[in-house]
């Protein structure tokens, strides 16, 4: 069958995570060894942190751990891990990283701790997989080949620690390099700003006018040996010729007018009343095979919710020194240091953006479904992560970055007959804010904050949050 996307109709099933196996290398006289994944397209070095200056003699309870300066294969993201996610690393982490192409050393940067935040939900079975690691968010640092870092406790003066570590045990240092697109060996070109003029491999009207029946096929999803997925019922994908099927690029699904959104709707709905739904017109959507996934990293199967009644919105707080062009090489690092190094079995948010307005879609399983992610601890029933890429605290987010949130929970939250301008009601599943079970009444797009004691996604972006969901409502049509 033609026209499969890396996307989503598919069926819940437990799978193993498949992961290549660590390999050692050579240490370094008087360094600890490095782990690193077989050659893959990405990588992942994992360094150990030891005890800094006058604290050695602590071993693992030392207050300041961390590695001198060093040099290390290319990698162009960087955080750090520890091996009990219900540990809280509180502290400052702070990276410094050499470039790789002029050789010059960075000042240091700091690495939001960014604790227990984000992750899958407690009860879930991601969260009790016993593959999760403590972790603090991710740092772009662009093409890198020495590293510097430090983490050094926050120490109560009035209760010392002297038998435990006041740092949690085992911290390691994540380096990853994003591996080049496969498509493109290595010369990815830039993505088209959202609403800018497209290059496609098909005629235009063939591509944004899906023939009656032709949704489902649209966003079926495919396992990571890149076969199709069988629909939970036959009632789930109407039956389709396969001149009902329209040619549609693998790498990116476009956007629709609001008339052609709506007869998409009704195609996948027959049975529903033919009443005009508020639904907003479909954005243009960069899907996993567009960003480069490397399927064989997340687990096989899907885990869906019944619904989606809230977007959340955050920040990857990776920083904002990357280009457009980068940001499919943003994607594919985050995504291999969510699920390689915090043991995550795919990356936790559900969409992306960068601050061109590019939609990336992130956790697989279907951007049209109701794809549990793994963005808002607590809160991952129910709902979808939509994150823009960039740290957002001091820095105001791009206008194109808002307009594509609003763009996209105006289609996504219309198919599930949400109104963005509206509120709701979430269950927790337990956090620091909201205990387990509790009924919490959101506003349908909100802020990570909203769910979780947390500064993410940040305070520039998080004042953009009312702005996005009237423009959201406009969009379908309230």
């Amino acid at each position: 069958m033609r026209g499969f996307l890396a996307s989503s109709v598919g069926v819940t099933c437990a799978a193993a995570l498949a992961l290549p196996l660590a390999l050692s290398a050579p240490a370094q006289a008087g360094l600890p060894a490095v782990t690193s994944e077989p050659a893959v397209p990405g990588s992942t070095q994992s360094l150990p942190l030891v005890p800094l200056a006058g604290d050695r003699s602590l071993g693992s309870a030392a207050p300041e751990q961390g590695l001198v300066r060093r040099d290390v294969r290319p990698f162009s993201l960087v955080g750090v891990v520890w091996d009990n996610p219900d540990s809280e690393l509180r502290g400052r982490v702070q990276v410094r990283t050499r470039g790789a192409t002029t050789g010059q050393w960075s000042g240091w940067q700091d690495v939001e701790t960014h604790n227990h935040e984000h992750g899958a939900d407690p009860d879930s079975a991601e969260g009790g997989s016993g593959r999760l690691r403590g972790s603090t968010a991710p740092l772009w640092v662009g093409d890198s080949d020495g590293v510097e870092v430090r983490v050094q406790a926050e120490m109560d003066e009035r209760a010392p620690v002297v038998s435990d570590s006041p740092l949690p045990r085992g911290l390691r240092l994540e380096l990853v390099a994003p591996g080049a697109d496969a498509r493109s060996a290595g010369a990815q070109p830039d993505v088209p700003r959202a609403g800018a003029q497209q290059s496609l491999p098909r005629a235009d009207a063939q591509m944004r006018a899906p023939r009656a029946g032709a949704l489902s096929s649209v966003y079926a999803a495919v396992n990571a040996d890149n076969t199709a997925l069988e629909p939970t019922s036959a009632a789930d994908i109407p039956e389709l010729s396969p001149d009902d099927i329209p040619e549609l690029s693998p790498d990116e699904i476009p956007e629709l007018s609001q008339q052609e959104t709506e007869r998409e709707f009704f195609a996948e709905r027959p049975d529903e009343q033919r009443v005009k739904p508020y639904i907003g017109p479909r954005p243009r959507i960069v899907t996993r095979k567009g960003w480069g996934a490397n399927e064989d990293l997340r687990e096989r199967g899907f885990v869906y919710t019944k619904k989606v009644k809230v977007a959340f919105v955050h920040h990857t707080a990776s920083g904002n020194n990357y280009t457009c062009a980068q940001a499919p090489s943003v994607i594919r690092s985050i995504y291999r240091y969510h699920v390689v190094s915090s043991g995550w079995r795919d990356i936790g948010y559900n969409f992306l953006v960068d601050k061109c307005g590019n939609i990336y879609e992130g956790r697989a399983g279907g951007v049209a479904k109701a794809v549990m992610g793994a963005h808002t601890l607590g809160f991952n029933t129910d709902s979808m992560g939509i994150a823009v890429l960039g740290s957002f605290g001091k820095t105001k987010p791009s206008g194109s970055a808002v307009t594509a949130i609003a763009k996209l929970t105006a289609w996504k939250l219309g198919l599930f007959g949400a109104n963005p301008n509206g509120k709701t009601y979430l269950k927790s599943g337990g956090g620091n804010l909201y205990k387990k079970g509790k009924n919490v009444r959101l506003n349908v797009i909100s802020g990570h904050r909203d769910g979780f004691s947390t500064e993410c996604p940040g305070w520039q972006l998080y004042s953009k949050l009312g702005s996005a969901r009237k423009t959201a409502a406009k969009y379908q049509g309230r």
